[in-house]
């Protein structure tokens, strides 16, 4: 999440909350006159792919995620980069994998991290080989994936749902707690 200024980053008066006029949340302003800064805490736009390869749907493990714990590839959108090409970028990285088509799935909040999921489905080939973030990756059947009620799970169940597949949700042992722990600490690995 983003931290929240006490001081104005621009002439180093204290912020004040303050109501926005359109029913917004309010937020962190500068109240010096002829200043003008307000802290917006945009969410952070990252990428979630799931990946196909060879008819499978790849899941990966963070080398810093509890065992048993896969997930979508997600990483974050660099500054002017195209989403679609943060998606190639990631895949690459984290698999070793060519991205031969991207699908858009949908646009996920994960309110733990402040961030807006931006997921797809995305179509490789190769021989996969994991980078340094991953220390482990699973194959599924399409219709062997079990969601979780989250973020990039809810883009399984979307992927899943536009495919005619059944599914029920299936929560992680500890999720709570990693939930917790990632609204208190912003640099806690992601598992939207």
């Amino acid at each position: 999440m983003t931290e929240a200024f006490t001081f104005c980053p621009r002439c180093t008066t204290p912020l004040v909350e303050r109501a926005h006029d359109r029913g917004r949340l309010p937020r962190r302003v500068c109240p010096a006159t002829g200043c003008g800064f307000v802290q917006r805490r945009n969410p952070t736009p990252a990428i979630g792919a799931l990946v196909e390869h060879e008819g499978d749907i790849i899941l990966a493990r963070n080398a810093r995620w509890p065992e048993g714990w896969f997930a979508l590839i997600s990483g974050y959108v660099d500054a002017g980069e195209d989403p679609r090409a943060a998606v190639t970028r990631e895949v690459k990285e984290e698999l070793d994998l060519e991205t031969t088509s991207i699908t858009p799935i949908g646009n996920y909040l994960f309110e733990q991290k402040n961030e807006v999921m931006l997921c797809y489905h995305a179509v490789t080939t190769g021989e996969i080989r994991l980078g340094d973030e991953l220390s482990d990756y699973r194959r599924y059947k399409p219709h062997e994936l079990r969601p979780w009620p989250r973020a990039t799970g809810l883009a399984v169940a979307d992927w899943m749902t536009a495919r005619g597949l059944p599914f029920e949700y299936v929560d992680f042992p500890g999720a709570a707690a990693m939930l917790r722990n990632l609204e208190s600490d912003p640099d806690a690995p992601r598992r939207g």
